[in-house]
């Protein structure tokens, strides 16, 4: 099997290669592979925390909202 160069490597190539493969990848190929899935996790991780703060963002102004209230009330009562 002819090794060849990570860049001239085509996605389409990369995509054809599946690791139950009767074929042993080449370094480059495992490589690209591994690289691949790293951004892909990386990705998914920072859409999954920009998700999590807002969440987080808004029980807090939620919470805040009904203690807010609850002080109110209780201020109204006492005057």
């Amino acid at each position: 099997m002819q090794k060849r160069n990570l860049l001239s490597m085509t996605t389409e190539e990369l995509n054809s290669y599946r690791l139950t493969s009767m074929e042993e990848p080449t370094d480059e190929m495992l490589e690209a592979i591994m690289k691949e899935a790293c951004e892909e996790a990386m990705r998914e991780n920072e859409e999954i925390e920009t998700r999590r703060a807002a969440r987080l963002r808004k029980l807090v102004a939620e919470r805040r909202k009904a203690w807010q209230k609850r002080i109110d009330e209780t201020v109204r009562h006492e005057c």
